[in-house]
């Protein structure tokens, strides 16, 4: 899978439904501002949850998005494989596929040639 193209891609399909649905659009918006302002939870904390939602319903574009976040929040791709480890524990099989996915789309966007290091 080419994530930054598919990121690419999805934030395109999405400016054409926010264009189609401009009120769904801003109350969403809203309730995300509101979800993501400072609280007791640090921005890197609150991506880490979000991510690993996104692995349990298996959401690719939130995948992406979240790990575009968790980037920009400080996490560590050390950090990454311990919530991948717990997302895996709670979802089994599938939360296991996801993880993999989640890991290969870190390296991709952080620019990683050598995926096993």
């Amino acid at each position: 899978m080419d994530w930054k193209t598919s990121t690419r891609d999805m934030r395109a399909d999405l400016r054409a439904l926010n264009a189609l649905l401009p009120e769904t659009n801003r109350d969403f918006s809203a309730l995300t501002k509101t979800a993501k302002a400072e609280g007791p939870l640090d921005a890197k904390t609150r991506e880490f949850v979000a991510l690993s939602i996104a692995i349990a319903d298996r959401c690719e574009p939130c995948v992406a998005f979240h790990v575009e976040a968790l980037k920009r929040a400080g996490g560590t791709r050390a950090e990454l494989a311990s919530v991948l480890a717990i997302a895996i524990q709670m979802g089994g099989g599938p939360s296991l596929m996801y993880a993999a996915k989640t890991l290969a789309c870190w390296d991709e966007l952080a620019g990683r040639h050598d995926a096993a290091a």
